[in-house]
């Protein structure tokens, strides 16, 4: 049965606790990271908690991974944004791999930070995948075995600076400002036989109660399996990393139609991007001071 924790700050001291509906029961351990946490009896203290004496809403919680961890992100890896991309949903070869810096990330009722010269900030919900187990070597995954070593799950908000991101083909510099990686604040643990089912885990994404994104994890184009199987001949994971799988379609960001795309190739490039920042100005989902 999945078991839900949070961390949270009681009085300076940096805490875990179990989470039972809007109720939560301290966890007397000291685990300095998440990678600790998995590996050093966390998990056990928590299906072992009872004293659910807190209140969550009134708790200063966390991101429940922390800074030390990797963020590895998969790009277009789901059929509604690669439709409304402009891409073609069922001609994607390779998996879109990139990074966001650590510190980008934040708890998942925090406030996002805009810099002062972001004006297209958009949101990208997605499923994290966090790892409980070390990746040190080559190995082919399938959806029997991905228990082995994914611990929890956690809902990761990819926030991006578009007028970034886009123009610069940038996507580290666009998306790891600090506070662009809401995350949680809930870490699910579960174990191999519920993470056969991730494909049924509905994503919903809500700006000033519109809902904005709204699908099923089923929809990705690479699942969990030859994710970590490509990452696992690519790098080393370590417990408490996170691989944030992509966001399927609602984002602010809209593709320029074809036409305005072919004029564009024939454009100076700094008149290009100008204008393309001016036509997504003009729209309305893209996040302002206060949402």
């Amino acid at each position: 049965m999945a078991t839900t924790v949070l961390r949270y700050r009681d009085d300076g001291r940096i805490r875990w606790g179990a989470v039972n509906g809007d109720r939560v029961a301290p966890l007397d351990g000291e685990w300095a990271t998440t990678g600790a946490f998995l590996t050093e009896g966390g998990p056990e203290a928590a299906r072992a908690a009872t004293d659910f004496s807190l209140d969550a809403g009134a708790l200063e919680t966390l991101s429940p991974i922390t800074a030390d961890a990797q963020v590895v992100c998969q790009g277009v890896n789901y059929r509604s944004h690669r439709i409304e991309s402009g891409l073609d949903p069922d001609g994607q070869t390779f998996n879109m791999l990139f990074r966001k810096a650590s510190s980008c990330l934040s708890s998942g009722w925090s406030p996002i930070r805009k810099p002062a010269h972001v004006t297209l900030l958009d949101y990208e919900v997605e499923l994290g995948l966090v790892v409980g187990a070390p990746i040190t070597g080559p190995r082919t995954f399938t959806e029997a075995d991905i228990g082995d070593v994914i611990a929890g799950l956690v809902i990761f908000d990819d926030v991006s600076a578009r007028d970034i991101q886009v123009p610069q083909g940038q996507f580290f510099k666009g998306k790891s400002y600090r506070t662009f990686g809401p995350t949680g604040p809930w870490l699910v643990l579960v174990d191999g036989a519920e993470l056969k089912r991730w494909r049924e885990l509905r994503l919903r994404l809500e700006v000033d109660g519109q809902v904005r994104q709204e699908a099923l994890a089923g929809d990705m184009v690479y699942g969990p399996a030859p994710t970590l199987t490509e990452l696992s001949g690519l790098m080393d994971l370590r417990p408490g990393d996170l691989i944030a799988t992509g966001t399927p379609g609602g984002v602010a960001l809209k593709a320029p139609s074809a036409l305005a795309q072919k004029i564009g190739a024939l454009l100076p490039e700094a008149t290009r991007w100008r204008l393309f920042a001016k036509g997504q100005a003009k729209s309305e989902r893209y996040l302002r001071v206060g949402q």
